[in-house]
């Protein structure tokens, strides 16, 4: 539990930082970065995988690329449902979430080492 509440808060920080960065990703307040974050685990634990298993054969096709797409449109759907967090178009929500994913999993990485170490053994 404690482990995935440092989850949300990075990636509500991500979020917060991302929005404030990228042109076409906006949010109103540090809370609505919360609730993005909330939602975003909500979506990919539970409608993602959905979406992974139907569109199997088109992500084999593209070697894996349509997860990417896939990532976007859970982002879309993130914004759809969290009033104070807008995308402007596919595209910035594409650029917004493979960004974040990247974050994620850099400041992941540096939170918990022996995690890596573990899973390599």
């Amino acid at each position: 539990m404690q482990k995935w509440l440092f989850k949300i808060l990075v990636c509500s920080v991500n979020v917060f930082i991302l929005a404030y960065i990228l042109p076409g990703i906006y949010i109103v307040d540090f809370f609505t970065a919360i609730l993005v974050a909330i939602v975003l685990s909500l979506l990919d634990a539970f409608v993602k995988p959905l979406l992974v298993l139907f569109t199997l054969p088109a992500t084999i096709v593209t070697l894996g690329l349509f997860l990417f797409v896939i990532n976007a449109g859970i982002i879309l759907i993130d914004a759809y449902f969290v009033h104070g967090f807008r995308v402007n178009s596919f595209w910035h929500a594409l650029l917004f979430g493979a960004l974040l994913s990247f974050f994620n999993s850099v400041v992941h990485r540096r939170a918990f080492p022996d995690d890596d170490s573990a899973r390599k053994a």
